[in-house]
């Protein structure tokens, strides 16, 4: 049976990803790759948003990731996993970043102001920044060759024993999570956390792809909520102003351990909350690949081309960044996914109507 909650946290963390970029592109916290600040203001508070969601929302989101991997893996061969992965999460990270993506590798260096070299080179560094937010698929194909082997190593013998995960495992986890916050961690390009994120995808596999601990995160979901709610306003109050997406922040104590408890009651949340499908979740769920893929495009274009200029106030600039995120997103989900081959290429898609993608 599916599962709708899981379902509800997918879409619901793409939707606070989108939001998340829109203040990330023009924070006041010095952080690269961005147009940065565009008001007057002394503090722009209203950045606590991005402290508030960014140590978590990967990790949820490779969590979620780990336990559809074992849905799908229940459902096929190690050899069918591998294809339809392969196909849905490196060939929109090859093959699509010529066919379509150095779009957004244009915009991101216009934005950086490094256009001012040869063209071969500048072709080259298009098509490798157009990777832009598509990191996560690369590191969650890697992470899907990984945890056939090991499937096939374990036998499912550890994946029974976690079955029976109790509370204070959980809790204790978070030593884990600190630890793996600290290694396999690139050092220029900082999204790529490969001990943090491995580990969020293995505890979904093992862990949150049993139903079991899915209700002891239920149980304990107001403890959990409290928690992760001290952790934010101290990790809010600690670093605000700082750059929270670099060493040391991203490996402080704080830091992971936030990022640990406010997936715990995510997860927890969502599980006792929002087990449910209707017309509006289904749609969003179905749609949110494609507003994954598209949404950072028309985000950025809204930056360059308007706010970069100054054709607009700072206001119209996060509102027409929000719009453009959602509304260029599914369009070109809409128009693309249609389109036989060019589909294939750009977002993974092999048939016209794809199945629902999400949980395998």
């Amino acid at each position: 049976m599916r599962k709708s909650y899981l379902d509800n946290l997918r879409w619901v963390t793409v939707v606070l990803v989108v939001l998340y970029h829109v203040f990330y592109m023009y924070n006041a916290e010095g952080i690269a790759g961005t147009l940065g600040k565009i008001t007057n203001l002394d503090v722009q508070y209203y950045d606590l948003y991005q402290y508030i969601v960014y140590p978590w929302f990967m990790l949820l989101l490779f969590i979620v990731s780990g336990a559809s991997a074992r849905y799908a893996l229940d459902k096929h061969t190690g050899k069918e996993f591998i294809k339809s992965r392969t196909t849905k999460l490196l060939i929109p990270v090859t093959v699509g970043l010529i066919a379509f993506q150095f779009i957004q590798g244009w915009i991101n260096i216009s934005l950086s102001g490094a256009t001012d070299m040869p063209l071969v080179v500048q072709v080259i560094a298009c098509i490798l920044s157009g990777i832009g937010v598509l990191w996560y698929l690369q590191m969650l194909w890697i992470f899907s060759l990984v945890i056939v082997l090991i499937k096939k190593i374990d036998k499912d013998r550890f994946w029974n024993v976690c079955r029976k995960t109790p509370f204070w495992v959980l809790i204790l986890i978070a030593a884990l999570i600190y630890g793996a916050g600290q290694i396999l961690n690139t050092p220029v390009i900082v999204t790529y956390r490969f001990g943090l994120y491995f580990l969020g995808f293995l505890l979904g596999y093992f862990v949150f792809s049993h139903d079991e601990v899915i209700e002891v995160t239920k149980k304990y979901f107001w403890l959990f909520a409290v928690i992760a709610v001290g952790l934010c306003i101290a990790f809010c109050i600690v670093y605000f102003g700082q750059n929270y997406a670099d060493n040391p922040v991203y490996r402080s104590p704080l830091f992971l351990l936030y990022a640990w408890f406010g997936s715990l009651a995510m997860i927890g949340g969502f599980a006792k909350f929002f087990d449910f499908e209707t017309k509006f979740t289904k749609w969003m769920s179905s749609h949110s690949w494609g507003l994954y893929v598209f949404h950072y495009l028309g985000i950025s274009a809204v930056a360059l081309y308007l706010a970069k200029p100054g054709l607009i106030p700072a206001w119209a600039a996060y509102l027409l960044s929000a719009i453009a995120g959602f509304a260029l997103a599914y369009a070109l989900y809409f128009v693309i996914s249609r389109i036989p081959v060019y589909r294939w290429a750009v977002l993974g898609i092999t048939k016209k109507k794809e199945k629902k993608n999400v949980q395998g």
